[in-house]
């Protein structure tokens, strides 16, 4: 994050997925965070764990309260239960990102075997100010 003082104003830049700078005006900024397990199947033979191939588990995660518009959102492994008898290949991502929430999403392939995964998250944009107009 970069900050960066304007006189007593602060004005907060951010990378997001398209690599163009979000800026964010004077509104409340919001920072929401989480977890979120995404399975576990190790104890029911789940197709993570047992199967072969492309495979994918996704989760709809909603924010605590509604972002003025789609916030950065980061998304990481926060813990993983493999087998370690062949090569770890995942992908975790977050898409469909509103300003309402995201769907996590959890991918692997070929021989892969995955017990269980959990995802933390964290989501930073604007927030409604209880100033705002709403003139619609």
């Amino acid at each position: 994050m970069v900050i960066f003082l304007l006189g007593q104003a602060k004005a907060f830049i951010f990378k997001y997925k398209d690599h163009r700078m979000k800026t964010f005006r004077t509104h409340p900024i919001g920072i929401d965070q989480g977890e979120v397990l995404l399975f576990s199947e190790f104890s029911d033979g789940g197709s993570m764990w047992t199967g072969q191939g492309p495979r994918e588990r996704r989760k709809s995660v909603r924010f605590s309260q509604p972002f003025r518009s789609p916030p950065v959102l980061q998304i990481g492994v926060s813990l993983w239960d493999v087998d370690t008898s062949s090569a770890l290949r995942a992908e975790v991502k977050a898409e469909d990102i509103t300003a309402e929430g995201f769907n996590a999403v959890f991918r692997t392939w070929s021989d892969t075997r995955i017990a269980r995964i959990r995802a933390a998250w964290t989501a930073i944009g604007e927030v409604a100010h209880e100033d705002d107009w709403d003139i619609s």
